[in-house]
């Protein structure tokens, strides 16, 4: 039940205050004293707190109210403060507003404007506190994979990409081919990585090939290997990636870009652990894991001819599917940062309130890749410490973002569109429409939209 806590030593407050939010179906608690109010505050889930400004017959300075408001912040930073105050008070709690305080009214209060406020308050005291719960599981979850896996310097947030360390780290120890899908750039590498770090031949090479960045000719001597004088330019003998790889992992990207011939070569291979070299009749044994990787539809390349249906179940043993950055929100800012560290240094840049809305709300094209250019971009550009949107150079954003670059606010069907998008969640919909919270209230007020 929502629960609000009324700190006030005059006993006919709390009584009006409860029975005012008893109509709401709004649980009150009150308390006497500043001491009083800080233990119930210990032992109670409480929403939200409506506070006095003076506790003592012998002052009017509100000091002790001024006292009571930063103990409450210190010890609970997220909770909203209603300041209730005299005219006397009035300048202390404007004050008192600027450093965090979600309100104030003066005695006597009236009632239509503290209930609006208070239904407010406590829905985005429970949307605060959802969303920290939230934050606290998805990091106590990527606290366990850490001391379970080595992530190789991952950097994530996002329930998704959770699921692929998991995943990554669960069938590491398999010896078994694995095959990472997904977009350009989104990091399916470093999944490859984690894969290698915790298998049974981590210590072990680890040897990369880039299957779309050779032509095919010169492919299969990369992979195999080719004796001096197996083609034009060949002067001497070249060791392939395979042996390169022996006794640990080969990581193939863009594998839909291997030619047939090179096809039924690796197919071999992953078969019997044999091959000879270009030029050579002598066969050659290892002991490769193979991990491969590919943004493209290789079940549609088998229909239309251009992969081989067998290579594919031979690669597909385990696929991990990376999900593109715009689908992992949550992992925008934490990577953001990181690049920001290394490219910057620890005492270098830092994003502005505003730019960190601005990354949050771009969709990514180019995935991880796209935004770390863009840090680098911004690091190179900004002339101070704070980086902010312009030195970030990310398009114009879209009409339903607009309020954010202090455009016009968006209007109901892009409200209720985020809000559907978000489940109903304020804040998550707040932060798509580049909205505060309150901001989002007020305006939902004004059109007559129901938060449910």
């Amino acid at each position: 039940m929502r629960t609000v806590l009324v700190i006030d030593d005059n006993p006919a407050v709390g009584t009006a205050l409860d029975l005012l939010f008893g109509l709401r179906e709004i649980r009150v608690l009150t308390a006497q004293s500043p001491e009083e109010g800080l233990q119930m505050l210990a032992r109670e889930d409480i929403g939200l707190v409506i506070q006095d400004m003076n506790f003592s017959a012998d002052t009017t300075s509100g000091e002790e109210g001024v006292a009571l408001f930063r103990d409450i912040r210190a010890r609970h930073p997220d909770l909203p403060i209603i300041l209730l105050t005299a005219w006397t008070h009035l300048d202390i709690a404007v004050d008192l507003a600027k450093a965090g305080a979600a309100d104030y009214l003066a005695k006597p209060w009236d009632d239509q404007k503290l209930l609006a406020s208070v239904e407010n308050l406590l829905e985005l005291s429970a949307s605060t506190r959802e969303v920290n719960r939230l934050h606290d599981q998805r990091r106590r979850v990527q606290r366990e994979l850490e001391s379970r896996y080595d992530l190789r310097g991952l950097v994530f947030a996002s329930e998704a990409l959770a699921r692929v360390v998991e995943l990554a780290g669960h069938v590491a120890r398999a010896d078994v081919p694995v095959l990472i899908t997904g977009p350009n750039g989104s990091g399916k590498e470093k999944i490859a990585e984690i894969v290698q770090a915790n298998s049974s031949v981590k210590s072990g090479p680890f040897v990369t090939l880039n299957c779309g960045a050779l032509p095919s000719e010169l492919i299969e001597a990369e992979l195999f290997g080719a004796d001096a004088g197996a083609y034009t330019g060949a002067s001497k003998a070249r060791e392939g990636k395979f042996e390169a790889a022996d006794g640990g992992t080969l990581f193939l990207d863009e594998i839909g870009n291997l030619p047939l011939a090179g096809q039924m070569k690796l197919l071999r291979v992953l078969e019997t652990g044999r091959f000879e070299r270009l030029g050579s009749n002598r066969e050659r044994q290892v002991k490769v894991r193979v991990i491969s990787a590919t943004n493209a539809d290789l079940p549609a390349m088998i229909r239309d001819g251009r992969f081989r249906e067998d290579l594919y179940y031979r690669l597909n043993t385990i696929e991990i599917h990376l999900p593109p950055l715009g689908e992992r929100p949550d992992d925008v800012l934490p990577l953001a940062r990181k690049f920001l560290r290394e490219l910057a240094g620890d005492g270098g840049k830092r994003l502005s309130e505003e730019a960190e809305r601005a990354l949050t709300m771009h969709s990514w094209p180019g995935n991880v890749r796209e935004l770390r250019n863009t840090l680098q971009r911004a690091v190179l550009l900004a002339r101070g410490d704070g980086i902010g949107v312009a030195d970030l150079g990310l398009p114009t954003p879209t009409a339903h973002t607009s309020a954010a670059a202090g455009g016009d606010e968006p209007d109901r069907a892009s409200i209720e569109a985020a809000l559907e998008r978000a489940g109903g969640v304020l804040a998550q919909a707040a932060s798509e429409l580049g909205l505060s919270r309150q901001a989002l209230y007020r305006r939902l007020d004004r059109l007559g939209i129901r938060r449910e």
